[in-house]
């Protein structure tokens, strides 16, 4: 049983968690993930670790409440335990060399950005974060991206907070004015990656995607996290979660991402059903 240390709603849809795991906060890394299970009879979660302290052992998860599995865990209360924090897995976030990276971040994915951008920043590298969400109620982690980038860019869809527009709409305007970077780094809803991958790829600027494919055990061997880079099949929970943007077939990935809707959609229904008699 892992202790909830802090539980702190980011807006109306997404929950910040710090969870005392006093192991995995000395070995985590930028890019790293974990697995949660809310309870004994819950789904297992892929989550990336969003921040750590050594001090107090604490690791940070940020996720967005979509499904049952996720309902569950984000009804647990403060100083209330997880069963299962397993972690940190994956392959960290390669950094050495980088001198200037941007790094573009979507929605629940900025939480992934974050301490990407944050290692950047530790290292002397020169950040530019591009970060965007649907509208204004849903923007997270900005002052925090504010104090590790050296030019930071805000869009909104529907420009009620920021810039209009998509992360691409700066992205592009740097490149267009002859903007060069060491990499690119883009963590967020698939088709958001997919179009950063081809802003970035006439430029021929090295660019990297962290997927977030349905997932299992996070060792390899369900399979269930398999992506195709450059032809080849790979397994997100280890081979990656990071891999060249350019290889990825982004169109795959987004199938195969659908191919549990209907099952989600009737056990988040389930989950609510149950919510509302526990009330009544």
């Amino acid at each position: 049983m892992y202790e909830i240390l802090k539980k702190v709603a980011l807006n109306p849809t997404v929950m910040r968690m710090d969870i005392k795991a006093p192991l995995i906060a000395k070995k985590a890394l930028a890019g790293q993930f974990v697995i949660v299970r809310a309870d004994e009879r819950g789904e297992r979660i892929p989550l990336t670790v969003a921040g750590c302290d050594e001090q107090t052992g604490a690791v940070t998860i940020i996720f967005q409440i979509v499904g049952g599995a996720t309902m569950t865990l984000a009804s647990l209360p403060e100083g209330g335990y997880v069963a299962d924090f397993v972690g940190p897995l994956g392959t960290p976030t390669h950094l050495d060399g980088l001198k200037k990276v941007a790094v573009v971040g979507g929605g629940v994915g900025c939480a992934i950005a974050l301490p990407v951008a944050r290692a950047l920043h530790e290292r002397g590298c020169e950040v530019t974060s591009i970060v965007g969400f649907r509208n204004q109620d849903l923007v997270i982690l900005e002052d925090e991206f504010k104090a590790i980038s050296d030019r930071f860019f805000m869009m909104t869809d529907d420009g009620s907070y920021g810039e209009k527009g998509n992360v691409c709409v700066p992205l592009n305007r740097l490149l267009e004015s002859g903007e060069t970077f060491d990499e690119v780094i883009t963590i967020g809803p698939l088709i958001m990656m997919k179009f950063v991958a081809a802003a970035t790829k006439p430029y021929g600027i090295k660019t990297i995607a962290s997927m977030n494919p349905i997932m299992i055990d996070g060792t390899g061997m369900c399979g269930c996290c398999r992506v195709t880079v450059g032809g080849e099949m790979k397994f997100a929970c280890v081979d990656g979660p990071d891999f060249d943007a350019h290889l990825i077939d982004f169109d795959e990935a987004m199938k195969r991402s659908r191919t549990y809707s209907e099952f989600e959609a009737k056990a988040r229904e389930k989950h609510c059903n149950l919510f509302k008699k526990t009330v009544v």
